[in-house]
């Protein structure tokens, strides 16, 4: 077994298909053939399942697939970055949209100033997606709200947060101070997306409960439900840390809910079998350093 033959598994699993593997690697398709049969023969398994003159990722190959991504994207690394190591290149990292929109860039920027060579690529979507792109190696680590739900994926808790009920200053409950949890389903409310940290801790809170939530809006920004809240359209769930100034200024009113607490954690991910470099460790400590602000 070869380098060779993960480069190859790994394109073909991208193309998904032989043929058009075969294509993007410039090869004759019998020997593309030929890699996979000798990488199955050399294990003693399958990795793909043959129906219909098409291959399939078998639960085997998705395993194996986890560990050629990374010993390939490793390689390449080494090849592109060892002549001048740490000192130039591209640091990739990916967060939350919360951690994107507030954090990340006073991190970038304290970087910078250690690190003026190397370029920062950053991937802001829900933690979900970011998890997923650590995965497929598409990002070098990510900042998310919550913990992570893959095994081969390693987290570090940096900070913490926490989601508060707010409302518009028009709205019915605008003069409370405190609710029961179980007035919520009378009014309207509005969320983030699925697969979001706040979404998620949220809805699990709910289910403890045996409530039962239907928003009426939906919105992977939070700016937009912050929008929405302020216009007086429902009651939402968001972080501290993308109010604190809304809430100072009066235009959204903060209700506590009776015993509830939407205390939850950010974490620093990555996949177990990632090398960091001097400056994507130095990335990691400001991180790790930096309280939340007031």
């Amino acid at each position: 077994m070869t380098l060779r033959h993960l480069k190859i598994f790994v394109t073909v699993c991208e193309c998904k298909g032989i043929t058009a593997a075969a294509e993007k690697l410039f090869l004759a398709q019998p020997s593309v053939s030929l890699a996979i049969k000798e990488l199955e023969d050399y294990y003693g398994t399958k990795f793909f399942d043959r129906m219909s003159k098409k291959i399939y990722l078998n639960e085997r190959g998705e395993q194996f697939l986890n560990y050629a991504i990374h010993i390939v994207s490793l390689f390449d690394k080494m090849e592109n970055e060892c002549k001048n190591w740490d000192s130039i290149g591209i640091l990739r990292v990916g967060s939350s949209i919360t951690i994107g929109s507030y954090l990340l860039p006073d991190y970038v920027i304290q970087f910078n100033q250690q690190y003026p060579n190397i370029k920062v690529q950053a991937i802001i979507d829900n933690s979900k997606e970011i998890e997923k792109r650590i995965l497929t190696n598409e990002i070098d680590f990510g900042m998310i709200e919550g913990i992570t739900h893959y095994p081969h994926i390693k987290c570090e808790k940096f900070m913490e947060d926490k989601l508060i009920l707010v409302c518009g200053k028009n709205h019915p409950l605008a003069d409370k101070i405190m609710v029961d949890i179980n007035i919520l389903p009378e009014y309207d409310l509005i969320l983030r997306e699925k697969g979001s940290g706040g979404r998620e801790l949220f809805d699990s809170i709910m289910l403890i409960h045996n409530i039962k939530i239907k928003p009426v809006w939906e919105s992977v920004s939070n700016r937009a439900v912050i929008q929405a809240v302020s216009a007086g359209l429902g009651l939402a769930v968001l972080p501290y840390l993308l109010i604190n100034q809304e809430l100072k200024k009066g235009i959204i009113h903060e209700i506590r809910i009776k015993d509830i607490s939407f205390k939850r954690e950010f974490y620093l991910i990555y996949h177990e079998n990632k090398y960091f470099t001097k400056s994507a460790r130095y990335f990691l400590k400001l991180c790790q350093g930096n309280p939340i602000p007031a």
